[in-house]
């Protein structure tokens, strides 16, 4: 039970719930009465991070995105989605701040401007000065992502580095004896982006293992970057027969570039990779992934945020999803090219 059903049923808004709770703003003793039946009715008690949110609070929580001039992949909309969604159930307002470049001013005025109580950061590098920042500031945080050295602060994130490397044995369990590893774009990655360089170590690990044939490449996060990618990659690698990728963006690219070389998926091919689950499930063929769980993520980052915004002294919690591979129609057998 949380404030929008109440507001529901007691048929005012959302907000005119939050006043009649914290007595922020004057509410009419009719309405009151009316809320508060309501909640005596449901049994609705606010739990003690809410109680505490409702001090002193702006109840607004900011979310750090990457550049607004860069198109958020599939799973990175996933993100925004579930933490608005997530946030819009403990009643709280989400500001949306870009960060990198000429954005950080934007970020600087999150972090120094008492605009919200606390902030999700997203898209995390190993080494990430604006964790450095949000540490020196005290303002409460949580990552989607974790830098090299995550023990200072409270995160979720995907596993890349084992997800990577369960592809890549599930090729060479088919017979695939050439892997390329597509990652995210080479900026990105100089930059010290954790997926990619947790991508990478997996995949190095799983061939080596196995005793493939590897190749890693970077790719930008488009259609026909990963066309040209993959175009190059058949080119350069004659004998290669499959893919494991982090960049779901790219994917489609993959499709059309293999078509163009008179390539079947997965007869003559096979793609695995990372991505949001029903975005892999909406591609022909739908894509053989680890589905990442966005909407879980999400909620537990604000559940995360809520509890170190209602105690800054809580012991940092941590969050490392691996789902399981979810085989669909883009892996089989491999068929030798070359």
């Amino acid at each position: 039970m949380n404030i929008g059903e109440i507001a529901k049923r007691a048929g005012v808004s959302r907000s005119t719930v939050s006043y009649a709770l914290t007595g922020k703003r004057p509410v009419s003793e009719e309405t009151k009465r009316r809320i508060q039946t309501v909640i005596d009715e449901l049994g609705y008690r606010p739990n003690a991070s809410a109680r505490a949110l409702k001090e002193g609070r702006t109840r607004t929580i900011g979310l750090v995105i990457p550049p607004a001039g860069q198109r958020l992949t599939d799973m990175q909309l996933g993100f925004v989605a579930s933490v608005v969604d997530a946030a819009a159930h403990a009643d709280l307002d989400v500001l949306l701040s870009p960060s990198g470049g000429e954005h950080d001013r934007s970020f600087e005025r999150v972090v120094t401007g008492r605009r919200v109580d606390g902030v999700i950061l997203m898209e995390i590098r190993l080494e990430d000065d604006r964790v450095v920042r949000l540490l020196r500031s005290g303002l409460p945080f949580v990552g989607i992502g974790r830098t090299r050295h995550p023990e200072a602060m409270s995160w979720v994130d995907i596993d890349y580095e084992t997800l990577i490397a369960k592809c890549v044995h599930h090729l060479a369990d088919l017979g695939h004896r050439q892997v390329a590893l597509v990652n995210r774009s080479a900026e990105l990655v100089a930059a010290g982006y954790g997926p990619g360089h947790r991508a990478q170590t997996g995949f190095d690990r799983a061939v080596a293992e196995r005793g493939l044939n590897g190749v890693r490449v970077c790719c930008a996060d488009d259609a026909q970057a990963g066309q040209s990618c993959l175009r190059q990659l058949l080119a350069e690698h004659p004998a290669l027969t499959a893919v494991a990728t982090i960049n779901e963006a790219a994917v489609f690219g993959m499709y059309r570039a293999l078509a163009e070389a008179g390539l079947t998926v997965p007869g003559d091919f096979s793609i695995a990779g990372v991505a949001a689950q029903h975005w892999a499930e909406s591609l022909h063929p739908p894509l053989t992934a680890a589905d990442v769980p966005a909407d879980e993520m999400g909620a537990r980052a604000v559940e995360l945020l809520i509890q170190r915004i209602a105690d800054p002294g809580t012991p940092h919690r941590h969050l490392l999803a691996a789902p399981p591979i979810s085989l669909r129609s883009t892996t089989g057998p491999a068929r030798p090219r070359a």
